[in-house]
């Protein structure tokens, strides 16, 4: 069987069997299949915002918090004897709280837990369609993410929704999950994000620190850059976004724009909040200044001048000689501009 499919760019798997495959329109051997989890896949995530799915509190609060992205989590926030009960709650918030049109996800517990299948079920059931994305902890290969694809796909068959609808956001928190990470950025097209968890990470590589996601100042030089690096190159082989984990020094919020500032200069789009605060502090540092977004713009237009009326390659701008690589770049700050909500400024 041939299955293709709509990405943002068009990938043609052989033989390979994608759960989003089944439902969709079949002619002879071939499925095509549209375009994955539309709404949110291009949405701004510069603060995602993680509250725990046990406490009717902190759900209540969640909408009323200026994050980009918001994840009901039923994993690590959540102790086992609470797990279950959170499901109705999680749902319940989805169904009837005041969101806006921020990306609405919830967290499952991992595929070596008990819980997993009962929360993705539970969860993607009674949700509806205002439910935007699960995320999947401690993804350690490519089998994972697609067993969650034909998990996904049959719920979503079984309760009208769309398919397709449901994307998938996968963690990075073990060494094995490192080691398989450009697979499984390339598992599903439901794949929308891929995330690097720092705590669990440094657990697995047994690092001599009791406290993950800062940084270690006997260490000479950034403990995770080639962890960073290689996440974000294999995420944007693959046109995902790419997300930081928590910082976890709740109240110092110099050290978290610093910290962020890391992450941020790599490329990476968001990272995570665990207060109003950070969401706060991560919505600037992970946008453009609209002195940056501005002269984008103008980079792009003198570009075009030079292409399109004067055949030119490239182009004297200012002190600087820009040419088609400027304009690849320049076009990327325009998109985290207006992901951000950045308008032009008038002349």
């Amino acid at each position: 069987m041939t299955i293709s499919y709509q990405t943002p760019k068009r990938v043609t798997v052989v033989g390979l069997w994608t759960g989003a495959a089944r439902a969709f329109e079949r002619s002879g051997s071939t499925v095509t299949i549209g375009r994955m989890s539309a709404r949110s896949r291009d949405l701004p995530r510069r603060s995602c915002l993680s509250t725990p799915a046990s406490s009717e509190r902190f759900l209540a609060k969640a909408p009323t918090v200026a994050a980009d992205m918001t994840f009901l989590d039923l994993e690590d926030a959540v102790a086992p004897g609470e797990k279950v009960g959170a499901r109705a709650k999680a749902v319940d918030a989805i169904k009837n709280l005041a969101w806006d049109d921020r990306v609405l996800c919830v967290r499952v517990n991992a595929w070596d837990t008990k819980w997993t299948y009962g929360d993705v079920i539970e969860v993607v059931s009674g949700a509806g369609e205002r439910l935007d994305e699960i995320m999947l902890p401690k993804v350690q290969s490519a089998a994972h993410v697609i067993a969650l694809d034909l998990l996904l796909t049959q719920i979503e068959e079984n309760c009208g929704l769309p398919i397709g609808h449901i994307g998938i956001e996968a963690q990075i928190e073990t060494t094995r999950g490192l080691i398989n990470v450009e697979e499984i950025c390339a598992a599903s097209p439901r794949l929308e994000t891929i995330i690097f968890g720092p705590a669990d990470f440094a657990a697995s590589m047994e690092m001599p620190v009791l406290t993950g996601g800062v940084q270690i100042p006997e260490y000479p030089g950034d403990h995770f850059h080639y962890v960073f690096s290689k996440i974000l190159m294999a995420g944007r082989a693959n046109g995902l976004q790419v997300i930081d984990g928590p910082f976890l020094y709740v109240r110092d919020s110099d050290a978290l724009r610093d910290f962020a500032m890391r992450t941020r200069m790599l490329g990476y789009d968001g990272k995570w909040a665990l207060t109003p605060d950070q969401a706060t502090v991560l919505n600037e540092v992970y946008s453009p200044t609209q002195e940056q977004f501005d002269r984008a713009f103008d980079i792009l237009d003198a570009y075009r001048h030079a292409t399109e009326e004067e055949g030119r390659g490239s182009v004297m701008f200012g002190d600087e000689m820009i040419d088609e690589a400027s304009r690849k770049m320049a076009t990327k700050f325009v998109t985290r501009g207006e992901r951000a909500g950045l308008r032009r400024s008038e002349s």
